[in-house]
């Protein structure tokens, strides 16, 4: 059921709102440089790009039809990023991608890996779904770092699997099924140096 939040200390994954819009706009400008190497990008050159009104809609048609959790991430209150579980497929597949993203002045701190394992843990549990995977560029350090932390299985490159910067890029696929940790994850990310404590 759409919206879900869930939390870990002051860390939250929520719905976007449209209220966020000023602030999701003013943390998107900051990062973008950050950020443009490694978004997806619609191959189409005459795409329209969606309002942020349009787009908050979109996000929680998703949600309430179950193909999506596009969860925003918000730290002490403030908007930190976004964590997106996306194509989920039930049935004998049972399975999903996560992608996500973080403010660069917040990187390096334990954030990421505790979002997307909260993300995981909820995928395999309240979800019901076998296996999450996590798609990146080969050249993406940071993330790479946060597959590394969380133990996720490499499982090789995928040819022109997304469309970045106006051309397919290859990425590396690292995935995890709900046999691999029975306890979740969430444990393993508090676990990490500078991750938030429960306190």
């Amino acid at each position: 059921m759409w919206p879900v939040s869930l939390s870990e200390g002051p860390l939250v994954l929520r719905a976007l709102r449209r209220r966020d819009g000023a602030q999701w706009a003013t943390l998107r400008r900051r990062n973008a440089a950050w950020l443009a190497p490694w978004e997806a990008t619609v191959p189409d050159p005459h795409a329209r790009p969606l309002t942020f009104g349009q787009y908050v809609r979109e996000l929680n048609r998703q949600g309430r039809e179950g193909t999506s959790l596009p969860w925003a991430v918000a730290l002490g209150g403030a908007l930190a990023g976004q964590v997106t579980v996306s194509g989920i497929t039930h049935g004998s597949l049972s399975s999903a991608s996560i992608g996500y993203w973080i403010d660069r002045g917040l990187a390096g701190r334990g954030l990421t890996p505790l979002a997307v394992a909260m993300a995981a843990d909820h995928c395999f549990g309240a979800v019901g779904l076998h296996r999450v995977e996590i798609n990146i560029r080969p050249q993406n350090a940071a993330s790479l770092r946060v597959v590394e932390k969380l133990g996720f299985r490499d499982e090789g490159v995928r040819r022109a699997y997304l469309h970045i910067q106006g051309a397919w890029a290859d990425h590396r696929t690292f995935a995890l099924t709900r046999e691999e940790v029975p306890a979740g994850l969430r444990e393993r990310a508090l676990a990490l140096p500078h991750t938030l404590s429960r306190t």
